[in-house]
């Protein structure tokens, strides 16, 4: 006899400890977007509770590669290969690090370089900033820039393609 209420004291406490979850978790979730987190996870009395949001990304594609895409799709070999293309081109330059590829040494200033310009081996040819490191991407060769593959601003990976010389 004594079991029986026991019973409905777990019970009911099982169902105070679920409505106080649910309130915890409309609470986080107002917490995520009052401050544009993506997950938040916190731990109390051995309860973990982890609420997220999934974010889309969506890339904007560098003018030059809409080009060569248009040109590609005029010619009708749009193909993944294509963009494989560029990496494979013996006057390309990779950038040797991750971060954000700059045009010019500040805003507003004159780019290092321009299609059609005439570069020496050892000519800066853009700024790739990593963790607020300015580093100078220099030019591995002489020759002509035929093409720039990244937007100024514009985020890169390590070994993306980022100029051809030729």
């Amino acid at each position: 006899m004594s079991r029986q209420p026991e019973k409905k004291s777990a019970d009911k406490s099982a169902a105070s400890l679920q409505s106080n979850d649910s309130a915890l978790i409309r609470e986080l979730a107002l917490l995520l977007d009052e401050t544009s987190l993506t997950e938040i996870e916190i731990e109390r009395a051995g309860l973990r509770v982890r609420v997220a949001r999934s974010i889309s990304v969506s890339a904007a594609m560098p003018a030059s590669y809409q080009q060569a895409f248009s040109a590609a799709a005029a010619a009708g070999a749009v193909t993944p290969a294509a963009v494989a293309d560029l990496a494979k081109h013996p006057g390309v330059v990779p950038s040797p690090m991750v971060g954000t590829a700059y045009w010019s040494p500040e805003p507003g200033a004159k780019p290092f370089i321009e299609v059609g310009t005439k570069v020496s081996a050892g000519q800066t040819l853009l700024i790739i900033e990593a963790m607020k490191t300015m580093n100078q991407i220099p030019s591995p060769r002489a020759g002509t820039v035929t093409q720039i593959l990244v937007e100024d601003g514009q985020p890169v990976e390590f070994g993306e393609p980022l100029v051809i010389i030729e």
